[in-house]
């Protein structure tokens, strides 16, 4: 799952900080930080697992692979970000953009735990409102090329966003397939950690 799905799937301010933390720090420097921002980076290890794991992927990936091999398990993350930000049964709209600035402030408010590249990376992410506009194509195009941009074996002009508007149907019955067992899947979790509190 990409950056609106972590946030979503969280059930405190704490969490939403351990979230995004989880692909900014090493392993080991997990237990310097707060319990509840541990609990988010636990959460976003318990989500990554199971999405690899779902045979709903499993058929998204195989959209992407022809394309980008190993990495198509990146741009449906990415891909799955889009139809969450349309999920008006998870929120209306309006709900929709209030999260992204919740999600917004609760970073900045947290800001001595981040480390500087992901500072740099937030004030980005604010100013073009990534996680709102995740519901718009232009939006998905440009996180597409970010990850394009990041990846080290990838050629940067791969037509992978018109892989994803070629597919989107698909794409989105995977979506419908998948993100109810992982509401689920990220609730249970929620309440393990909440027991061991």
């Amino acid at each position: 799952m990409n950056y609106l799905a972590h946030s979503f799937l969280t059930f405190t301010d704490g969490q939403i900080v351990g979230q995004f933390l989880e692909d900014f720090i090493r392993n080991r420097d997990r237990f310097s930080f707060p319990k509840d921002i541990q609990d988010g980076i636990t959460l976003h290890r318990a989500i990554d697992t199971f999405t690899d794991s779902h045979p709903a992927i499993h058929e998204a990936k195989k959209i992407f692979s022809p394309l980008v091999r190993l990495y198509a398990g990146a741009f449906v993350d990415v891909s799955m970000d889009y139809f969450v930000a349309n999920d008006l049964q998870l929120h209306s709209l309006a709900e929709w953009k209030a999260h992204s600035l919740r999600v917004y402030r609760v970073l900045n408010e947290h800001k001595k735990w981040l480390p500087e590249n992901f500072k740099l990376m937030l004030k980005k992410m604010e100013e073009d409102d990534w996680l709102y506009n995740y519901r718009e194509d232009w939006g998905i195009k440009f996180s597409i090329k970010n990850v394009l941009n990041k990846a080290k074996y990838l050629e940067k002009d791969i037509p992978v966003f018109e892989a994803f508007l070629e597919n989107k149907d698909a794409l989105q019955q995977c979506y419908h397939d998948f993100f109810p067992d992982l509401l689920d899947h990220a609730k249970g979790v929620n309440t393990l950690l909440q027991l061991e509190n």
